[in-house]
Order: structure tokens, then C-alpha cells, then sequence
């Protein structure tokens, strides 16, 4: 049985693939990109987040490879624009998402998470004595200026932020330009967030969908990531935005390591400053489909472990 403690580190993974008109297979310890034109060995230890766009077939023994080096698979429209599905392998211990229930459970712990979330953005310390409206407020403004000073930089019209999910190309270059690197930042904070074994669909800021607690975390990277290689993209050329963009994300997300910080600001985000629970159970990735033990108080040893099943 495989120890998952020897996958790759997701800070050691390459940011994301994108594929589409091809067929996927697996071939020895990776996967086969396959098209008319000829073959090419996707390596998958070292990969994050692969995106299967239109017209990509993918075999059984290829997902199960993927899955088994912890890489995420999304399904998306054209240029990666929607996201309809995903698919994650690799398993974690799950006192993170434990910890991350009992936050969003509590109104005071949640709104405490809130408000550390809104004031990590800021480069500056807020007064303490600000209200959650007033550092929205602020945040909101913040926001603004990085879309004005971004615009004033990169010589790009700047409108406002407007784009119909149902009339993409009607969106102005920018506007598509954002929302294809905000697409991939998504992928990637959602690969982390599953990776470091919480729910991506227990948010704090936003909620009510399975994806809202990736919202929170990509939101936390925008201004400094997404918004000005965006501007950069369409400042160099309005044409095929989409594809540029995500290649430049995927240039910056490397070269300023990406990948490094996510799960540590998550962490901070949460306030769980230890990698392990205060109680740990020894060896429990050694083998994925180990039962843990009960509940103490099922059988009335709480503080003790309980017996395996």
C-alpha cells in the first residue's frame, strides 16, 4: 500500500495544464496527450490542476494516475471560461476540515475569520477599532484604485467590471482577460484547499455553493495576481486574451511561488497554526482505506481512542 506521505508536496507542483481536442491515456508512470499531430508525456507527479476543456477524452487508468499523485481535474468550457465539474484523488487527515466546520458553525468564530480575511488584503494595519462594514467599505475602495492604477499603467480602458457568463465574447478584452486568470487562480485555490484537506464548500465571506470557500481564498490573491497580469495581457494585445493570460499566470504563479503560500495563508485565515492536531492518530495516510477510530464518547472513552473498525 502506497504512503501517501511520499506524493509530492503540492508547493512542489507545477500550476495547471490546459487541454482540449486531444485524447488522454495513460502511458507507464504518467499520461499521453494525444493528437493528430503527434504524442506528448504529460509527467504527472509534479501537476496541480489539469483542465480537460471541449472535445478531450480521458481513460479510466488516466484519472486513476492522476488521482493517485494528488492532482485535480477540472472540466471546463472553452479557454477554461466555465467550470462544470471536478475531480480530486489523494487523501488527508481531517482535523483541518474538522477545524474549519467548527468555524463556520459558530457566528462569532465565523465573523472573527471574516474580518481577519478582510484586513489580510490590506499592506497596512487597520485601527483595531474598525467595524466589519467600515473594512468592506475600505476593501471596496481598495479594490477600485488597483483596477484605476492598473488601467493608468498598462495604457488599458478601464469601464468597469462587466461580463455576461452567457455572452462571453460580447465582454470587452480586459473583462475576459480577468475572468480567465481568475478562472485559473480559482482552480489553483481550489486544488489547495482540497489538497490540505478542507472543504471547499464551507465558505466564510461567501456561501451557499460548493465552491465558496475557493471564492474566499482566490479573492485574497486577486489584486496582487490576477488584476495586473490581466492589464499587463491587454496592454501588450487585445487578441486571444484568454490563452495569453493564463500563460502569463502561469509564468508568475511560478516564478513568485504560488503554490508556497497558499495552504499557510489558508491556515492563517483559519488561525490553525500547527500542521497536526493537538491529538494525532500515527500513520493514518499510511494506508487510505484504514478505518480511524470512533468517537470517545460513542463509547464513553472520551479523551482516549477509541476502537477501530
Amino acid at each position: 500500500m502506497q504512503n501517501l506521505h511520499e506524493l509530492p508536496k503540492l508547493s512542489d507542483s507545477l500550476s495547471y495544464l490546459y487541454v482540449e481536442h486531444a485524447i488522454l491515456d495513460k502511458k507507464q508512470k504518467a499520461i499521453e496527450y494525444i493528437k493528430k499531430d503527434g504524442r506528448t508525456l504529460i509527467p504527472t507527479a509534479n501537476l496541480s490542476v489539469l483542465m480537460l476543456g471541449p472535445g478531450t477524452s480521458i481513460t479510466h487508468a488516466a484519472v486513476k494516475t492522476l488521482a493517485d499523485n494528488g492532482s485535480t481535474i477540472l472540466w471546463t468550457g472553452q479557454d477554461a471560461t466555465r467550470f462544470y465539474a471536478q475531480g480530486m484523488g489523494e487523501t488527508r487527515k481531517g482535523h483541518r476540515l474538522l477545524h474549519q466546520a467548527s468555524l463556520v458553525s459558530d457566528p462569532a468564530l465565523r465573523q472573527r475569520v471574516v474580518e481577519r480575511m478582510y484586513r489580510f488584503r490590506f499592506d497596512i494595519e487597520l485601527p483595531p477599532d474598525l467595524t466589519l462594514p467600515q473594512i468592506r467599505g475600505k476593501e471596496g475602495v481598495r479594490v477600485r484604485q488597483a483596477y484605476a492604477e492598473n488601467s493608468r499603467k498598462y495604457g488599458v480602458e478601464w469601464n468597469g467590471r462587466r461580463y455576461d457568463r452567457g455572452s462571453w465574447r460580447n465582454a470587452d478584452p480586459i473583462n475576459r482577460a480577468i475572468s480567465a486568470a481568475n478562472a485559473l487562480l480559482n482552480g489553483l485555490s481550489h486544488n489547495a484547499i482540497v489538497s490540505g484537506g478542507y472543504s471547499p464548500g464551507l465558505g466564510f465571506i461567501h456561501t451557499g455553493k460548493q465552491l465558496s470557500f475557493v471564492y474566499d481564498i482566490a479573492d485574497l490573491l486577486k489584486v496582487d495576481f490576477t488584476i495586473p497580469i490581466a492589464f499587463a495581457t491587454v496592454g501588450q494585445s487585445p487578441d486571444k486574451v484568454e490563452s495569453r493570460v493564463r500563460a502569463a499566470c502561469r509564468e508568475q504563479f511560478k516564478k513568485k511561488k504560488l503554490l508556497h503560500y497558499i495552504l499557510p495563508i489558508i491556515d492563517k485565515m483559519l488561525d490553525l497554526d500547527s500542521d497536526e492536531p493537538s491529538m494525532t492518530i500515527d500513520d493514518i495516510d499510511i494506508d487510505p482505506a484504514l478505518p480511524t477510530p470512533l468517537w470517545g464518547r460513542i463509547e464513553g472513552t472520551e479523551g482516549q481512542d477509541g476502537g477501530q473498525r
